[in-house]
């Protein structure tokens, strides 16, 4: 199936790692230009290094106005545009009410809501210009259906799903698509990092015990998912959010 994303310029927060990594190398394998950020600039080029194609590294914290403002204009002036944004930084954060204080509903606000409406802001007249684009923001089932136990993660990605609406509907007579997709539990570098030194099986294997499909997701699954959804296979889809997990959201 062919995509036509070839020359398409991408733009990929939280690319250094995990979804983002495996969804950069998707889109340039099609193709596309692509610019990937994270907060560690070292980490984040050698990221860039191992991907086959032409991609380029900006290291930016996304909680910043200005870091932000850098990592959009550093994209349009390397490739000359802007056509697809996916919002994909973030962590996961699940706790209890009583647990969490001011500056941490704070931080996770900047980080999963701030961020993804500023970022779209900056891209939206670059969007524009080329006549049209894709903006993909994640989330989690949590979002539709949150359970106990699930804050500040499940509250911002709600709004995450609210503003993938609103914006669709904004910009959906400019064709520019905006859709979500919630992730459920998907092998990623955070997980990784909690296996500790006995790796993340057990994690892993914790986690397939809870989804209909009986495993855990790959990498891979969220950046063909990615790679579709911002195609010219997927132009009538818009103001959508896809549950990629298995089965295990109970609301579709």
């Amino acid at each position: 199936m062919d995509l036509e994303l070839g020359g398409k310029v991408a733009l990929i927060t939280g690319g250094s790692d995990g979804l983002g990594l495996a969804t950069a190398r998707r889109l340039a394998a099609e193709g596309a230009k692509v610019v990937i950020c994270g907060r560690r600039e070292d980490h984040v080029r050698a990221a860039a290094a191992g991907i086959e194609g032409d991609v380029r590294a900006v290291r930016a914290d996304v909680t910043s106005a200005a870091d932000c403002e850098a990592l959009v204009a550093e994209t349009v002036s390397a490739f000359g545009g802007l056509d697809i944004l996916v919002n994909n930084a973030g962590a996961s954060a699940a706790f209890g009410l009583e647990a969490l204080g001011d500056a941490a509903w704070e931080a996770d606000f900047q980080l999963k809501v701030m961020a993804a409406a500023r970022l779209c802001r900056l891209a939206v007249p670059h969007l524009r210009a080329r006549g049209g684009g894709s903006i993909v923001n994640a989330s989690i089932g949590g979002g539709k259906a949150p359970g106990a136990r699930m804050l500040p993660t499940s509250v911002m990605r709600s709004a995450g799903l609210n503003l993938t609406k609103s914006l669709a509907n904004e910009y959906a007579g400019e064709n520019i698509r905006v859709n979500a997709i919630c992730i459920g539990f998907l092998k990623s570098a955070q997980w990784d990092r909690r296996g500790g030194e006995n790796g993340p099986g057990a994690i892993y294997e914790n986690f397939g015990k809870m989804v209909p499909l009986g495993r855990v997701g790959e990498a891979e699954d969220y950046a063909d998912l990615v790679a579709f959804l911002v195609s010219a296979r997927a132009t009538y889809i818009t103001g959508a959010s896809v549950n990629l997990d298995g089965g295990l959201c109970p609301v579709v």
